[in-house]
């Protein structure tokens, strides 16, 4: 059995009454690292009432507000969605439609939904090639009909040169082939993000509001591509699927282009202290993005156990042996992990056995 075969969905961070229910400590008291959103979101508004009680409006200029957000050309089609994972899940259906089932090569490790979306829709899911992520050999994308990239990717970070994502683009789009692209974190990455190129055939762009801007709550996300594929796509998930408050929300939150740069300034800094906090603690060098930082180590599950008897929550990883952090949401949070982090060098410092 493989990773995309098991029968149920997989985990996700902040699951955090399910860890209160375990450890027997009262939800208030746990310090949540265990997901990468921005622990300070933005400010969220009053919602006029008028827009709780109308239908959305699909004509509210907010795909142009998106489009203007992302800098995404005029021919790019953006359709709002619930969510990333809303278009994680209805994007093998509209892929089956149009040129029926194939194979789909996804990163290992990576955000285990795409794989599983994929696998459901009845794909042949394969691990993209380790090896060939940063070569000049692309004769692995013809023996694939659909390549899933996480930029960067979620756990580990890792970000490719978007030539050479434009590269795998214009090999697969010969083919009829598509290249799926999860830009969920890309924020505080400036340049890697392939929105200039948005609308060309056969590149499917992915947006989330739930990362930096801290609104996981409202499922808010947007989908950048061309065309018929925008229009099939639209077919598949129906009217309505973003609500009438969810939409007000995201365009408000996209203009608020002040509040974007001051908390990439502030995200940026505080990314400094994790690495800084982690490596003082004994941890390996640390990679990830923005909102979270990831570390291999070989007793991840121990460290995870102790983390959560002092109301620490992380999100562990088993195959790697990765724990990731994100980042506290205030100062008393900082220091917590520091305190808790200080009293596990017996783990962190000693990872052999003995």
């Amino acid at each position: 059995m493989t990773a995309f075969d098991l029968p149920e969905s997989p985990e996700h961070g902040g699951r955090l009454q399910a860890a209160a229910r375990q450890w027997g400590i009262p939800r208030e008291q746990w310090l949540d690292l265990s997901t990468g959103i921005n622990p300070v979101p933005w400010p969220v508004p009053a919602i006029p009432p008028e827009v709780w009680q109308r239908l959305p409006e699909p004509d509210d200029g907010l795909e142009e507000t998106i489009r203007a957000w992302a800098g995404a050309p005029e021919q790019a089609r953006c359709l709002p969605v619930a969510g990333s994972q809303a278009a994680i899940m209805a994007l093998p259906a509209v892929r089956a439609r149009m040129h029926g089932i194939g194979r789909v090569a996804v990163p290992v490790p990576g955000y285990r939904e795409h794989g599983h979306a994929w696998r459901r829709a009845g794909f042949e899911v394969v691990a993209i090639p380790a090896d060939k992520l940063e070569t000049g050999d692309l004769a692995w994308l013809d023996c694939v009909d659909v390549v899933v990239w996480i930029q960067p990717n979620n756990p580990t970070g890792q970000l490719l040169d978007p030539a050479r994502l434009l590269l795998w683009h214009q090999r697969l789009q010969a083919r009829g082939s598509w290249l799926v692209l999860d830009q969920a974190f890309v924020e505080g990455e400036p340049g890697f993000g392939l929105e200039p190129w948005a609308g060309a055939p056969g590149l499917v762009l992915l947006r989330s509001l739930g990362k930096f801007f801290g609104l996981a709550g409202v499922r808010a996300g947007a989908v950048l591509a061309g065309p018929e594929l925008i229009r099939k796509l639209a077919f598949e998930l129906g009217p309505w699927t973003v609500s009438g408050p969810a939409r007000y929300l995201m365009a408000k939150a996209l203009a608020d282009r002040a509040w974007q740069v001051e908390t990439r300034g502030r995200l940026q800094t505080s990314r400094l202290r994790m690495d800084g906090l982690l490596r003082k603690s004994g941890m390996p060098a640390a990679t990830g993005t923005l909102l979270f930082r990831t570390i291999y180590h070989e007793k991840a599950a121990p460290i995870a156990h102790e983390l959560a008897r002092r109301a620490i929550l992380v999100r562990r990883f088993d195959e790697p042996s990765f724990l990731r952090f994100g980042l506290p949401p205030d100062e008393s949070g900082w220091q917590r992990l520091e305190r808790a982090l200080s009293e596990l060098t017996y783990l962190i410092d000693h990872p052999h056995p003995g």
